[in-house]
């Protein structure tokens, strides 16, 4: 035994002198990786990227071996070269959008527009503390290649040996690591849904591998399973004919102008909040109560975040489970509510105060069927907030565009889009300064407390803030107008704002007494965790009319797919290939399903990935059977819309009934 320990040693050392280069590109290489975790995450050395982190440098490193004309130093560079360069976009990405960087995004720069702006003021010199690595390793190999006894070894030295002896190690240490995880972890490695944890259990490079796959996946379907999406497509609505609703909600809008009002992460949290006494969205509020508001509203998004929000509303289809509708499947034949109301003589536009390229509106709007949309171009960029032009100055451009489209238009819809609440909350000079601090008044001493100061929750509350005064302005403008007599307005927000879980457990959790967070021994403690979370992701859902008060609060649970299919009733439309409900029919029967497996009832949100649930109530149990139908109908919806989405079948089934008809 002590032979053979002597003997690994005495190799693991002769490795090493023969390899010293291979060894520093390593040792460079795992530094890169870590110090992107420790600069986004805050994690350093935790066992399992640490183990991906070492291991798949090697992996890669190993090719170096086969390459002739001694090019390792070259192609360890390059290598070198492109993780700095990987790590660099994550590091400036992450400090933006608080997430990692996606490959659809660089393959899809024009449509970033004033995004992609945005991030270049986001750069810091330490976030290219990356570029050492390759500049180190230059000089190293200049010192080596000074040194005799490293040219002699490198004539000596085995490539093929090597290249297998260095590949066995790489794939060894992976093992390792992959040994060590568990089917969570790789289901969230294939859905890839929350990025951070793909990282802080694979590393940087394999989530960055992982992503690539991803990107291209949606290219790759596209060419394979039509058939199979097809007969699914034929079954499924052979057996699910959508009928026509009747009930109280029938018709009562037919005829009726209709402005959409898409509120950027606007979430249903900020209804009768209050803090220090301020109410930070009364205008919102004051909407909820004086029209339809449906309480329990959930979007449901993916990738595309905001675009799929406009998708989902637009369609009654689910996002697309790889890449984004808006980007990559933006020239297919959708249903779409803006095509049905043109075919009633209704005019139909978009407006957003941001550049047209922005999530590839400029292509995907008209696929929808607007008629025109007014981006950047159409208004004066004379106020900035965030990303563009302050939602004060959009709203009150907007007034006089809006008037000017009814006085030519018997009938119109319209979809307005604001820009001033989009992450990341930075503060503005524009905001009113609320005081997120907590003050307690004792005899001796007066004490403030942090509370919401200097957190993102905070930030977050503050540019609400301001959202909401300045759709309070519009709302205003719009009951002065001589217009919009026969106008509703549908305001929704589109997302919550991916605040992590812990801002909002502080919140929940601050004792106001001694101005520290309550321990999870605390009897006062709240559990926030994963499902707390999910279920506070619901936004507002308002029909409002300006000569109509409706007061009434609906609590059934619906998704963003259920939009389309409830107005269509309430207007008098029909969309047969619509895959949500009209909330009105379903009730509490609905099932909410969402892009990565997850579902929600009245009576349960269930962790698809986990497998696992919790009830609304609490106590209540389930039967397996009614979380298995759930399940099998959430998996279908998802199935049926993707194949829609990815093998253009609306198209298909047109082509097809117009060969019927001829």
């Amino acid at each position: 035994m002590k032979n053979k320990i002597n003997r690994f040693f005495h190799g693991f050392k002769e490795y090493i002198i023969y390899n010293k280069l291979f060894c520093y590109y390593s040792i460079l290489s795992t530094i890169c990786c870590i110090l992107i975790r420790f600069n986004t995450n805050g994690s350093l050395f935790s066992f399992h990227p640490l183990i991906f982190d070492i291991s798949i440098p090697i992996i890669f490193g190993s090719l170096t071996y086969l390459i002739k004309n001694k090019k390792e130093y070259t192609y360890l560079l390059i290598c070198l070269i492109i993780l700095s360069i990987i790590c660099i976009i994550n590091n400036i990405y992450y400090e933006f959008y608080s997430s990692y960087a996606s490959f659809s995004l660089i393959t899809a720069l024009k449509q970033v527009g004033e995004v992609g702006d945005a991030l270049i003021e986001k750069i810091r010199l330490v976030q290219f503390i990356y570029l050492l690595a390759p500049i180190i390793f230059i000089i190293i190999n200049h010192y080596l290649s000074k040194t005799e006894d490293i040219k002699v070894l490198i004539k000596k030295k085995d490539n093929k040996y090597s290249f297998k002896q260095t590949l066995f190690i790489g794939l060894a240490i992976t093992a390792i690591g992959t040994l060590s995880l568990n089917i969570v972890d790789f289901n969230r490695l294939a859905k890839q849904w929350n990025r951070e944890i793909v990282v802080n259990r694979f590393g940087i490079i394999i989530y960055q591998i992982n992503d690539l796959f991803n990107t291209l996946r949606p290219t790759i379907d596209s060419w394979f399973g039509y058939d199979v999406a097809l007969k699914r497509f034929n079954d499924y609505y052979n057996e699910n004919t959508i009928k026509k609703s009747n009930n109280e909600y029938t018709n009562i809008f037919k005829d009726y102008n209709i402005i959409f009002i898409h509120m950027e992460s606007i979430t249903d949290f900020l209804i009768d909040l209050k803090i220090n006494d301020v109410p930070i969205a009364p205008n919102i509020t004051k909407l909820s109560e004086e029209g339809i508001y449906f309480s329990n509203f959930y979007p449901q998004i993916s990738a595309g975040t905001s675009s799929d929000t406009e998708f989902t509303l637009s369609t009654s289809l689910m996002p697309a489970i790889s890449g984004t509708v808006f980007v990559s499947y933006f020239n297919r034949e959708y249903p779409s509510i803006q095509k049905e109301l043109t075919s009633k003589g209704y005019y139909t536009f978009s407006m957003h105060a941001n550049k047209a390229l922005m999530w590839n509106r400029n292509n995907m709007h008209p696929s929808l069927g607007y008629k025109d949309f007014y981006s950047s171009n159409s208004y004066n960029i004379d106020e900035i907030v965030g990303l563009g032009l302050s939602d004060k100055s959009f709203f009150n451009q907007s007034i006089p565009i809006l008037e000017t489209i009814e006085s030519q238009n018997n009938k119109y819809m319209g979809t307005i889009i604001t820009l001033s609440n989009h992450t990341p909350f930075d503060n503005n000079e524009l905001f009113e300064q609320i005081d997120l601090t907590y003050t307690i008044n004792n005899k001796d001493e007066t004490i403030n407390y942090s509370y919401l100061e200097n957190t993102k929750l905070g930030d977050y509350i503050r540019s609400s803030h301001y959202a909401d005064e300045a759709l309070g302005l519009f709302i205003d403008n719009i009951k002065n107008s001589e217009y919009f007599n026969n106008t509703i307005f549908v305001l929704y927000g589109d997302h919550d704002p991916k605040l992590a879980i812990n801002e909002y457990s502080n919140y929940y959790n601050f004792d106001f007494t001694t101005g520290k967070i309550y321990e999870k021994e605390d009897d006062n403690y709240i559990n926030y965790d994963y499902y707390a979370n999910e279920l506070n992701k619901k936004t507002p859902l308002i029909i409002w009319s300006k000569n109509q008060e409706f007061h009434k609060k609906i609590d059934y649970y619906m998704g963003m797919i259920d939009v389309y299919p409830t107005l269509a009733n309430m207007l008098g439309l029909y969309n047969k290939y619509a895959l949500g409900h009209d909330i009105f029919e379903i009730k509490d029967d609905n099932i909410v399903a969402f892009p990565n497996g997850n579902f929600l009832t009245n009576k349960v949100y269930y962790h698809n990935s986990k497998q696992e649930y919790k009830t609304i109530s609490g106590d209540e149990i389930l039967s397996d059977d009614y979380i298995d139908n759930c399940k099998k109908y959430t998996d279908t919806v998802i199935e049926i819309s993707d194949g829609i989405i990815t093998h253009d079948l609306i198209k298909a089934s047109s082509n097809k009934e117009t060969e019927e008809i001829k």
